[in-house]
């Protein structure tokens, strides 16, 4: 790749510049230095989009368009993800910092949640209601209409396709504002959707910072719907919004997720999974295992085998393929450095600590990873997301301690539970409040087919798998009088 790339944002068809002329410079988190620019999208550019997505929702090569087609066209969208899985995979690990491998993972990810809502799209059914006799009542699920996203950028590939691949499979369209830090590869898969067969304002795509293209977008009247992964603070203005325009909308807000290793547990298949959670992307994931509680009586063991482990991690480039690359941005690795250090000064002991390449560059964003403990129940560092490479570890007595630590913060949008007593898994699973509960194990790939959401201050929706199109669509009440 050179030194300069300039990408276009996708509205009504074609790519384009922003209305204004303006560009954002995107930095590469291995380097710190400027490698890109995209449109500095505003209000006017998320004008033109609404407008072109509500002339496509009522067009007939769309609003007429069999679920089947629908769904041929994302399907061929998958197959040209993964024929230009290599590029794109590049693409997405200098665009956000992470190791190489993971960008690929991310791709075939992308190409996957295509895949999959390709061959949903014509399988979503409504029902027949008994009512009383010389009636007959039906459920139909129809799209919302016009759909506004908002894309964070640690995952831009894959969260842009589990939105796009649910939306559009289920006949909405489709005003996407990608995140200014890192949204290159969802520019590159929407012009290659056209180059599937999408109709020109399906989708469109208008990158932007999120006070100018965000909010505009947000706030626009045209909308029907809203969906939004990000943090809580920028997710309460986005349900304000929805709620001034009177549509629904869902949050993916982040997490705290904690795992739960009881003494019993197979150690040597747990911990590889724990320290995985947590420096995966550099620990930039709303799902990141951030918090480990460990029954006490086994709590020194875990700690020294953690030590180890954390000794032997090392950040670096995202093209030398390490554990752990950059981090997105100089802010975020000052955030991660500024939780390093309250913790230091609070006393809580620092069990082990990664390494950074040598030779990484000067510039770059890195923090080492790290693992804490015992950390106390009520330290920021076992409450707040730090959204970075740094595992918390707090000791519980038995498994109502264990319940009550997990389910002791604002959030709830992941947990595990390790333990070789199946009985006391289903009893933990079920007590925890989160969206998602693994038992001896931890995520499952892309999870692509597998609902995901949070409660409490987590968000609120469901995206991933069937529930997802059925987040995306509403339903209609027919009720027929035939005597």
């Amino acid at each position: 790749m050179g030194t300069q790339m300039d990408f276009k944002a996708v509205i009504d068809g074609e790519s384009c510049a922003a209305t204004a002329g303006r560009w954002i410079e995107m930095l590469a988190p291995a380097t710190g230095e400027p490698f890109a620019r995209v449109p500095r999208g505003d209000a006017a550019d998320v004008g033109r989009a609404v407008v072109a997505a509500r002339r496509a929702l009522e067009s007939d090569p769309w609003a007429g368009m069999p679920a089947v087609e629908r769904g041929r066209i994302l399907s061929r969208l998958g197959q040209l993800i993964l024929e230009q899985a290599d590029e794109l995979a590049a693409l997405e690990s200098r665009d956000t910092g992470k190791p190489l491998r993971q960008g690929r993972a991310d791709i075939a990810a992308a190409a996957r949640y295509f895949e999959f809502y390709g061959g949903a799209a014509d399988k979503v059914a409504g029902e027949t209601i008994p009512v009383q006799s010389g009636f007959l009542a039906m459920t139909l699920r129809e799209p919302h209409g016009v759909v506004g996203s908002i894309v964070p950028w640690n995952y831009p590939a894959q969260i842009m396709a589990r939105v796009a691949g649910a939306a559009l499979a289920m006949g909405n369209t489709l005003v996407m504002k990608p995140a200014e830090a890192a949204c290159l590869s969802v520019l590159k898969i929407a012009e290659l959707a056209l180059e599937a067969g999408l109709p020109a304002g399906v989708w469109n795509v208008v990158p932007g910072y999120g006070e100018e293209a965000g909010a505009a977008l947000a706030n626009h009247p045209g909308l029907d719907f809203l969906t939004f992964t990000g943090s809580p603070e920028v997710g309460t203005l986005i349900q304000t919004a929805a709620a001034k325009n009177r549509i629904g909308c869902t949050l993916e807000l982040g997490g705290k997720s904690p795992q739960i290793l009881f003494a019993d547990a197979d150690f040597e298949a747990a911990l590889p999974v724990v320290v995985n959670a947590i420096v995966q992307n550099c620990g930039q994931t709303c799902s990141a295992g951030s918090r480990l509680l460990v029954e006490a009586s086994a709590f020194d063991r875990v700690a020294e085998a953690l030590r180890q482990r954390f000794r032997g991690l090392v950040a670096g480039p995202h093209d030398r393929d390490l554990d752990l690359g950059p981090l997105i941005s100089a802010d975020q690795a000052q955030r991660v450095a500024a939780f390093v250090a309250e913790a230091r000064e609070a006393g809580i002991p620092l069990i082990g600590e990664g390494t950074i390449m040598p030779d990484s560059p000067p510039g770059g964003f890195y923090q080492p990873a790290r693992v804490f403990g015992p950390v106390p129940a009520e330290a920021r560092l076992a409450r707040e997301e730090v959204f970075g490479p740094v595992l918390a570890i707090t000791p519980f007595r038995d498994e109502a301690e264990a319940i009550a630590l997990a389910n002791g913060t604002d959030y709830g949008l992941v947990a595990g539970v390790w333990s070789r007593d199946g009985a006391r898994c289903l009893r933990v699973a079920r007590a925890v409040r989160a969206g998602q509960v693994f038992v001896n194990g931890y995520g499952a790939g892309g999870g692509v087919e597998l609902p995901f959401g949070g409660v409490k201050k987590s968000g609120h929706g469901r995206e991933k798998g069937f529930e997802a199109l059925r987040e995306f669509s509403v339903i209609k009440t027919v009720v027929v009088n035939h005597g």
